[in-house]
């Protein structure tokens, strides 16, 4: 099953520690208790996720007994029962016994006594203590009462999901008794806002393993997730060859899956995908689509989908759909699908036993603009068939409810929404683990919407991050807390450990980067570590160097650590397998910032030459850095560069090498070019995103690149006149093996004021006079390192303006 954590400490807390020591002097222990003890009896309530509806304290602790006593009847979920027993006996119970309503033996006083079943149960009704049991779907009520002698637990389902979704809770509300181990003295009732709660695998390049999907169902059931959408795109059986029966291996490890998920209470949704070649009006056509659905059908499958995104409408597959709906356009298009969709549910679904409603994915899925296609799902769709929606864009930056609500209108019903994060399968994830928070998710979207599945990355154990967080919105959007679900994330993937969950914070907030398919990302890169860095200037430059570096150099060391510590054996197997490359380079980032620091406080302390080793080592990390790739990948990226703190770590160590190299040159803090224009004499296949503006945009994740040849340049225009000390580079792997600094006054009488060659591509500083004052300074390409152009992700200018 999946992995439990029982005390998890505050995001304030664990940045707090990490402030003050390293992860060396971190105890390998549970997060303790910090809420103050009522009384005697009683512990601090340990935190749940999802979070309930409602939970309050009832009194005592129940103690967990050596025996303890399960009454189940035959109308109690075996998966809720199977999960109970295993926690028991986890926390302290030697043995435990299942007996049957009525019949608890004569020397039960003084035992444990849990009650599990549906809320109907006689015994558990009496034994609620007046607990409601919400009448929702997958609701639940518990009750704890520490009365001695004879303590009780009473977990009262209103379905069979809902007892097992109460046991979920039971297993967070374990906590400590001296040596021994009680229950949290507290009522809960709870039901999930929102019905459909989950992921779906709808990413490109190399899906996810059948052991993984298994993991996965163990996951979802642990945090009161209930949808799992098979749609793997690059499954040739859900897309290519959507006619064609899968083979029998694959329908026996689908049978697996599908067991799984429903012990799990998973709801375990097959998707299959023909709109690149169907015809719709064609029989044999839908008779293949339902036969392909009956298989699942018979493996115990109970919800299908049929996604119709990222395909063109227009033009037809077949003539026969020219005859049937018109000249293919956005209305021809929506009747066909219609045409097809209330077919399925109609004769397929409807006919099915326990199936639930149809679900579908539209062409137009990423839009809040009326067309012809929305008017016709509106006005013809069955009412009964789910939409899905990915908000106001392929990945959206936020989803308010005003949006949901004039979605709903356009689609005319409660839609079902695809969330695109944490996905990494775009061209601007290139690189990353996105491991932010859930987040930017209005509360109050569960009354306009029917669900939210995440589609997470190829990294099934690192999605789970975010998965997490998306389970607890989803559960409870009015609740839902970003900056508490976090660390209770990080927490469940390190069984409960501090220190690894410290670790893993750390990784986090160096994965933090949300990227849209635009050039604004809808979560930053490292904000705390960014936060870090510019209390750390601003001491600096105030002149409190040694309160400087001692802050940040004992957060470089955390993160240099972290890597060693999440490797320690506490934290998830397939985390850190799915984690590697960027645990390595973490781990030399992190190295090279600590030498950084050392490097400034020598040169603080008059050791130039220490300093100037200190820089090297440095250097020659970050070196080493750059070449960690990403090996083997799974992602359609390929072997590309694992990215660590991108913008900030990186900028951090090259502003801290200009000002060791600069130590005493005037002006030579600012970055002049920030404030410049960037020109150039080429870009790479005129592409925008490799523009020469982002030669000076101050982002060290955006880059120019030049077209290929060897005299290429960029240039930067200075808002005025200075006295430049020191031209800075930023290179990508596609550096120069040559090239001149110049500089001009009027943009058109070029003075070379050095050449260079350097060895490796990294950060460039070319110290320059000082003299005369200039406005333009230009990097002249001579001779270049590979058969691409140039590319630098930022030239800087420092100096001092000329008035």
């Amino acid at each position: 099953m999946g992995r439990r954590a029982n005390a998890v400490a505050t995001i304030g807390t664990i940045f707090a520690l990490a402030s003050t020591m390293t992860f060396e002097a971190l105890p390998a222990a549970a997060a303790p208790d910090t809420a103050p003890r009522p009384a005697s009896g009683t512990s601090a309530v340990p935190p749940v996720s999802p979070t309930p509806q409602s939970l309050a304290r009832t009194g005592r602790d129940a103690a967990v007994t050596g025996r303890v006593l399960v009454v189940a009847g035959k109308d109690t979920d075996a998966a809720a029962r199977t999960r109970l027993v295993t926690e028991l006996k986890a926390h302290g119970a030697a043995r435990v016994d299942v007996v049957a309503p009525g019949r608890l033996p004569a020397a039960a006083a003084g035992l444990l006594t849990v009650r599990l079943g549906p809320a109907t149960r006689p015994d558990i009704a009496a034994a609620l203590g007046g607990t409601a049991v919400p009448d929702r779907a997958e609701g639940y009520a518990l009750h704890v009462s520490g009365a001695k002698p004879g303590a009780r637990v009473t977990l009262a389902g209103q379905d069979a999901a809902g007892q097992f979704y109460a046991v979920q809770t039971l297993r967070q509300l374990f906590v400590r008794a001296g040596r021994d181990w009680a229950v949290a003295g507290v009522r809960v009732s709870d039901f999930p806002s929102m019905p459909l709660r989950g992921t779906i695998e709808g990413f490109y390049g190399q899906p996810w393993t059948h052991a993984e999907r298994l993991d996965q169902m163990d996951f979802y059931g642990d945090v009161k997730a209930n949808t799992y959408i098979y749609a793997p795109k690059d499954d040739p059986y859900h897309r290519g060859k959507w006619r064609e029966p899968y083979p029998a291996d694959k329908l026996t490890e689908l049978g697996e899956l599908v067991n799984r998920a429903t012990a799990n209470h998973v709801r375990f949704t097959f998707a299959v995908s023909p709109g690149e070649s169907i015809c719709y009006s064609d029989p044999a056509d839908r008779t293949a689509l339902k036969a392909k659905l009956q298989a699942l059908y018979d493996l115990g499958t109970r919800a299908f989908s049929i996604p119709l995104d990222d395909i063109s409408y227009t033009r037809w597959n077949c003539e026969g759909d020219r005859a049937a709906f018109g000249e293919p356009g956005r209305e021809a298009a929506a009747k066909a699908q219609v045409d097809l969709l209330n077919d399925v549910q109609r004769t397929f679904v409807a006919t099915h036993e326990g199936t639930q409603p149809l679900q579908m994915v539209p062409t137009e899925y990423g839009d809040l603009t009326d067309t012809a296609y929305k008017q016709t799902m509106r006005a013809t769709l069955d009412p009964a068939v789910v939409v899905m929606w990915t908000g106001t864009d392929v990945v959206p930056p936020k989803i308010t409810v005003d949006e949901a609500d004039q979605v709903s209108k356009l689609f005319g019903r409660k839609v079902f929404v695809w969330d695109n994060y944490p996905v990494n399968d775009f061209g601007n994830t290139s690189g990353r683990l996105l491991l932010a928070p859930y987040d930017k998710r209005e509360a109050g979207l569960s009354s306009h919407l029917s669900g939210i599945v995440a589609n997470p990355m190829n990294q099934p154990y690192a999605s789970k991050v975010a998965v997490f967080g998306t389970a607890d919105f989803t559960w409870n959007d009015r609740a839902y807390d970003a900056r508490t679900s976090w660390p209770r994330a990080m927490a469940y993937l390190a069984g409960g450990d501090r220190r690894a969950t410290d670790a893993l914070l750390v990784l986090g907030d160096l994965e933090h980067m949300a990227p849209t398919f635009g050039a604004t990302p809808w979560q930053p890169q490292a904000p705390e570590l960014a936060r870090r860095v510019e209390q750390f200037w601003t001491a600096w430059d105030a002149g409190d160097r040694a309160k400087a570096l001692t802050a940040l150099r004992s957060y470089a060391r955390a993160v240099a650590q972290a890597p060693a510590v999440i490797r320690g054996g506490a934290v998830e197997k397939g985390f850190t397998v799915d984690a590697a490359p960027w645990l390595d380079a973490t781990e030399l980032w992190g190295g090279a910032m600590v030498k950084t620091l050392d490097a400034l406080a020598a040169r603080q302390a008059g050791n130039e030459a220490a300093s100037a080793r200190l820089l090297a080592e440095s250097n020659d990390l970050q070196q080493r850095a750059r070449a960690v790739r990403v090996d083997p990948p799974r992602n359609s990226w390929g072997k590309v560069q694992p990215k660590v703190g991108d913008g900030v770590l990186d900028a951090f160590l090259v502003q801290a090498d200009v000002r060791l190299q600069l130590w005493d040159a005037a002006g030579g803090g600012e970055n002049l070019a920030l404030k410049g224009t960037a020109s150039a004499s080429s870009v790479e296949q005129n592409l925008d995103r490799l523009a020469p503006r982002h030669v000076n945009d101050g982002l060290l994740g955006t880059r120019w690149a030049s077209g290929y040849s060897d005299d290429a340049w960029v240039q930067v225009e200075l808002a005025a006149p200075a006295r430049v000390a020191a031209v800075t580079l930023a290179w990508e792997s596609a550096c120069a093996k040559q090239y001149t600094v110049q500089t001009s006054q009027d943009g058109t009488h070029w003075t070379t004021v050095s050449t260079q060659r350097p060895e490796t591509c990294g950060n460039d500083v070319v110290r320059l006079p000082a003299t005369e004052p200039v406005r333009y300074v230009r990097m002249q390409g001579v001779e270049r390192s590979t058969t691409w152009g140039y590319s630098i992700h930022e030239l800087g200018v420092y100096g001092a303006s000329a008035s």
